[in-house]
């Protein structure tokens, strides 16, 4: 009878791409088709409500509970004409991935009878159990009363039969126990801190929106793969699997044509993804074998942080249907690429302003710079926090491992905007130059908008590069929650904004400067005392690591080490200052990230020792067995002389042996260890220890498992193989 990786083989050949029904209607036609947007709110709403919505969504301003039932009732109906039958509080726990409780519309009433009901109380309010949820000590497990709140900023949407309302999460105590709010917060902190610096430029904007583009790389595999494969189903990446012969050195998978099985997969989920008002737009091959990328366009930082949730959901909800396994672990398979999720981060004016994208007039590129050299500033000071916001134990695997961007954190802005900033930094006497002001400007800053665009370069190994009109934080892993990262970014370049307004406005007041002249000296000095963290050259080289070192910058290769900057004192009073985060909800998130970095390098351990265990070893003693019958059978043909016939094998025997052993050894090892620092009382001290004395036998029992791999029969082999998972589609 043929093993379980090869009646696993035959069945996946066997697949055909699963039909997606052909849908006739224009993209731009299924377009938010299933959200409950402006235009549909218009039209099912009183004028009262949709005020009171917009207001709320526009201004922040408080949405009174009679109104609530009035939008509320409009919503239902909506709903209901969607075949919608159920609702939820769609939220984003702690837990990196998104939850949700549904509810019926159906409630009886008298003669037996029933209605479908909904009302503003459970449109704003919900309580979902909050004990089961992580929360960093802030709520005992008896204590279970935490409230989700309606966001009414993401609209709503129908995913399958359910109406899903986008909310906040806090405990019952008011401390947050999810991504969204410290977001909201810090969102609300760079529009009051851009607008305001904005009023130097133009005193129409009112509002400035941060946006966002995510782009999502994702591995695809037959589904019978990862169903033969524990370490996938369990960790969502291989621990063991010698590399193939062939994986991503010719480079012929980059935006390669896609097969059939994967097209349909991607027309299904784009499809999808439409209706939901996600505005996917760009799909493709990436660099690794059966890697790929769907990339939508940039919207509202919040909604674009909603919108990559619910599509990571709904590629995994999709690829079954086509007996696909999406693998969003950084790291799944060694030897080949990661994935990440490049965040592609501006800024916009109500007014239709990119502020970070130069303009044609001297005013409009000052502007430009002002934002552009302050967000420079921010990265600088703030860079070791924006290493612990990507800071997690599967994109530990990416960051400094030669493929993806470095974990120490620097600028790219590329040669021209280098030499730009250079020749501003040598300006000396408080203006542009001694000559007319407004000569110089267009000398000087005038020259940007020319070669911007077009003349900035690329930086792949870049964490932080400049491309154009956006800077595109390169270094996020692909399972993270984008709000983490864009907590961070929007907190401190509002932090900045705020600090260069102060400075501004004192040079104007006490010095009596003109308001230009004013911003280029603080510019000026920015230019200066940011310069450390921009660099131009390749980030996996051994020389930047050295320069960077010299420079001052961090280089925090491990989760343990990097989070400990989120609980020093320089965070704790940025968020307190910028009232973003308390002290409390700060600490709880570090402990909370601890834990979660423990858990996951314990289950991977204990997976690693259960398949090395008993599937690797018991397959190379049986192969062993067979090779020890074969030199029998030798030596009973050949007599004393068979040792020369058999040498080869009986190498070959006392090879598999040795490494059989070293597999047991280690493994024991390992869990020795782990017993070790499961006994540890301290998250810090018990997270470092499974970070560096834990962890660091997982490659060698790999070693030596691929080892025997090779020499392994590979009709006995139980584990499905690189060059199969990679290859096979």
């Amino acid at each position: 009878m043929p093993s379980i990786r090869f009646r696993t083989l035959e069945k996946i050949m066997s697949r055909k791409p699963v039909k997606v029904k052909e849908v006739t209607a224009k993209r731009s036609e299924l377009f938010g088709i299933n959200v409950f947007h402006k235009d549909a709110m218009r039209q099912t709403m009183t004028k009262e409500a949709f005020k009171s919505v917009q207001e709320a969504i526009q201004n922040g301003k408080k949405i009174d509970r009679k109104v609530a039932d009035q939008i509320a009732s409009a919503m239902k109906d909506w709903a209901l004409s969607k075949r919608a039958t159920h609702y939820t509080h769609w939220f984003q726990p702690l837990t990196g991935a998104t939850a949700e409780k549904h509810d019926a519309f159906f409630e009886p009433i008298s003669d037996g009878k029933a209605m479908e009901k909904f009302g503003g109380s459970q449109l704003v309010q919900q309580e979902p159990d909050a004990s089961s949820f992580p929360n960093g000590g802030i709520r005992n497990t008896f204590e279970a009363r935490g409230y989700t709140a309606w966001d009414p900023s993401s609209p709503a949407f129908i995913y399958e039969t359910t109406l899903c309302i986008p909310t906040i999460f806090v405990a019952y105590t008011g401390e947050a126990l999810d991504n969204k709010t410290p977001l909201l917060k810090a969102l609300q902190a760079i529009d009051e801190a851009a607008t305001g610096v904005c009023k130097y430029f133009d005193k129409k904007v009112t509002k400035v929106h941060a946006t966002l583009g995510v782009e999502q790389e994702y591995f695809l595999i037959d589904s019978a793969f990862a169903d033969s494969r524990p370490d996938i189903r369990l960790t969502g990446r291989t621990l063991l699997g010698h590399s193939s012969a062939k994986g991503q050195q010719l480079d012929d998978h980059y935006f390669g044509s896609i097969s059939d099985r994967v097209m349909a997969y991607m027309r299904e989920l784009e499809i999808e993804s439409l209706k939901l008002g996600i505005p996917a737009k760009t799909r493709h091959n990436e660099v690794a074998p059966n890697q790929f990328e769907l990339a939508p366009l940039f919207e509202e930082a919040n909604l674009a942080v909603d919108h990559n949730s619910l599509m990571m959901d709904i590629m995994k909800k999709i690829a079954k249907r086509h007996n696909f396994e999406v693998l969003l672990h950084e790291k799944p398979f060694a030897g080949v690429n990661g994935s990440g999720k490049h965040n592609n981060w501006s800024l916009a004016t109500d007014t239709g302003v990119n502020l970070l994208s130069p303009g044609q007039t001297p005013m409009n590129n000052l502007q430009f710079l002002t934002f552009f050299i302050n967000t420079i500033k921010a990265v600088h000071d703030y860079e070791e926090l924006l290493r612990a916001s990507i800071a997690a134990a599967s994109n530990d695997h990416r960051l400094g491992a030669n493929e993806a961007p470095p974990a120490i954190i620097s600028v790219f802005i590329g040669e021209h905007l280098t030499n730009v900033l250079n020749e501003l930094e040598k300006v000396t006497k408080g203006k542009l130059s001694p000559q007319e002001k407004t000569d110089l400007k267009l000398n000087i800053v005038g020259k940007i908008p020319e070669i911007l665009l077009d003349n900035t370069d690329r930086n792949r190994t870049s964490p932080f590069a400049f491309t154009g009109n956006r800077f595109e934080f390169r270094a996020v892993g692909s399972t993270a929650n984008s709000a983490k990262p864009m907590l961070v970014l929007n907190t401190i370049v509002a932090k900045q904004l705020n600090d260069f307004k102060l400075e501004v406005d004192a040079m104007i007041s006490d010095k009596k400067m003109k308001k230009d002249d004013a911003i280029f000296n603080v510019l000026r000095e920015y230019i200066k005392k940011s310069k450390k963290i921009r660099f131009e050259g390749d980030g996996y080289s051994k020389a930047w690591e050295e320069e960077a070192k010299k420079r001052g910058l961090s280089n925090h290769k491990t989760t343990p080490d990097a989070l400990k900057v989120k609980v020093s004192k320089k965070a704790i009073d940025l968020y307190d200052a910028m009232n973003i985060m308390t002290k409390v909800e700060i600490e709880a998130r570090h402990e909370i990230q601890l834990e979660e970095y423990v858990m996951h390098i314990q289950i991977e351990s204990r997976v690693l020792g259960d398949i090395a265990r008993n599937h690797v070893v018991p397959t190379a003693v049986r192969y062993q067995n067979t090779l020890i019958e074969n030199v029998q059978g030798i030596k009973d043909i050949f007599g004393a002389s068979y040792k020369e016939t058999a040498k080869e094998q009986m190498n070959l025997i006392k090879t598999i042996s040795s490494h059989i052993n070293e597999v047991i050894h280690l493994i024991d090892a390992m869990v020795n260890q782990r017993k070790e620092a499961n006994t540890i009382k301290s998250i810090e001290e018990k997270a470092s220890v499974y970070c560096n004395k834990v962890k660091p036998y997982f490659e060698k029992i790999r070693y030596h498992s691929d080892k025997l791999e090779l020499m392994i029969d590979d009709e006995l082999w139980p584990l499905s193989k690189y060059r199969e998972m990679l290859f096979t589609r």
